[in-house]
């Protein structure tokens, strides 16, 4: 884990709103698992005793990608940072997925903003296994297709794709995987990974979620990021340290 001051490479907009922030960072760039995330201190002038935590989007040579959408201060002074700026990291922190394994095909669920470990996950599995994508949003303009591969389109209005959510989309297609050994992976609103867990429990799917939670510190000192256990006798964990990444079955969403 580092406290780095990182120059920014460039910033790039997405559609709808969606931001790439490219980082030069070696030490980062050379440590970080899909799905771990970044505690950044944003400004000096904003909130600057609380950092805000990013999931790593990608990984390119001794750079990185983090995706962001503006919805306060904070993300609107990272989304017109200039190259040369630097900021204020805190990282890698957290358990990321665990892409290694027992299965042919890795199936990514993404709602919404939830795409944004994707990427790196993406290029990690690489061409080992077979890769299917299943991305989800409220309209056609919440959709986020960034850095991933073989895409199936849910919206909820029916806008683009499959009408419905990106959980029914994946019931729809089960049909199709039951003769491979998948794995899931997803991330995405509360309420979406609920539907997930019930789906990879009845089907008895193999499944691991990225977690959201607001939090402070980042690594379990300020306690401030509980989430409920099935499994341990304290009923609780931290998102920051036993996460953000967590089998499905072991947690209550």
């Amino acid at each position: 884990m580092f406290i780095i001051n990182a120059p920014v490479v460039k910033t790039i907009e997405l559609e709808n709103q969606i931001f790439l922030l490219k980082i030069h960072s070696p030490e980062i760039a050379s440590l970080i698992n899909p799905g771990q995330f970044l505690n950044i201190r944003v400004s000096d002038s904003v909130h600057p005793l609380l950092r805000r935590p990013f999931s790593v989007c990608d990984v390119e040579g001794d750079e990185f990608y983090l995706m962001f959408n503006i919805y306060g201060e904070g993300t609107r002074i990272l989304a017109h940072k200039h190259p040369g700026e630097l900021v204020d990291i805190l990282g890698p922190l957290g358990h990321g997925f665990n892409y290694s394994g027992d299965y042919d095909t890795a199936v990514i669920i993404a709602g919404g903003l939830g795409a944004a470990p994707f990427p790196y996950l993406t290029r990690k599995i690489g061409g080992n296994k077979k890769i299917l994508t299943f991305v989800g949003g409220r309209t056609h303009i919440d959709i986020i297709k960034y850095g991933m591969k073989n895409i199936s389109v849910s919206t909820d209005d029916g806008s683009s794709g499959f009408t419905g959510t990106v959980v029914q989309l994946l019931e729809s297609k089960l049909g199709d995987l039951n003769k491979k050994k998948i794995k899931v992976f997803g991330c995405g609103p509360n309420a979406m990974l609920s539907a997930l867990k019930t789906v990879c429990i009845k089907q008895d799917i193999e499944c691991e979620v990225s977690t959201e939670c607001a939090m402070a510190c980042g690594f379990g000192i300020c306690q401030g990021c509980p989430i409920e256990s099935t499994q341990r006798k304290d009923r609780y964990m931290l998102v920051c340290k036993d996460g953000p990444v967590f089998n499905i079955r072991d947690i209550e969403i």
